[in-house]
């Protein structure tokens, strides 16, 4: 045991979860207030840089195993006057929480993957649950900090052991087996008119 006048024995808090760690978490949206309509941007959820970048400004919150209660902070990109780029990486990193929460291979092309990867605002992504893969990138002050880039999906060989053990005891719902119910009830006949999330 180190002494109480002499910490250069003591260990580093680098307090870095190491990169390539896949953990389930749970995304809280920080609201920034700023709403485009034009663009599907309601309910206060967007945040405005000085800028002019449009994001959504995550927390991200491990919910078990040996990082649990640890918060992850990212940005999700929705727009930069930069170009496109930004948006493009936030719209890709959103592709992957829907289907690491909702159980899709990314390779399905079902009409029933594709209505799962459907949101009808952000409120949708407020408390989603996921597989993701922790990375390491750094701050503006030039400091390592923990990110999220992207996310695990059914088709990674340890997707089912991080997220499946929790979604069977914890009552989630299970969107892979509504899915299939759903290309079941498509089946029979239609109902007059069509249906919200087909659009």
């Amino acid at each position: 045991m180190g002494s109480w006048n002499d910490f250069n024995d003591a260990q580093s808090n680098t307090n870095l979860i190491p990169k390539g760690t896949l953990a389930k978490v749970s995304l809280t949206i920080r609201p920034g207030g700023f709403d485009d309509a034009s663009q599907g941007w309601t309910g206060g959820y967007a945040t405005r840089g000085s800028t002019g970048a449009v994001y959504l400004n995550g927390e991200f919150t491990v919910t078990e195993g040996q990082y649990a209660r640890r918060k992850i902070f990212t940005l999700i990109g929705l727009h930069s006057p930069k170009g496109p780029d930004w948006a493009n990486m936030g719209r890709s990193l959103v592709r992957g929480m829907l289907n690491s929460a909702r159980g899709i291979s990314d390779k399905d092309m079902s009409p029933e993957a594709q209505a799962a990867r459907r949101i009808s605002g952000f409120a949708d992504l407020d408390g989603i649950e996921f597989v993701a893969r922790i990375d390491v990138g750094t701050d503006a002050s030039g400091e390592d900090k923990n990110e999220i880039r992207g996310a695990i999906t059914p088709d990674h060989r340890e997707y089912a052991q991080v997220m499946g053990a929790a979604a069977a005891s914890s009552g989630a719902p299970d969107f892979a087996s509504a899915a299939h119910q759903t290309a079941y009830e498509a089946q029979a006949p239609a109902p007059q008119g069509r249906p919200s999330w087909a659009d």
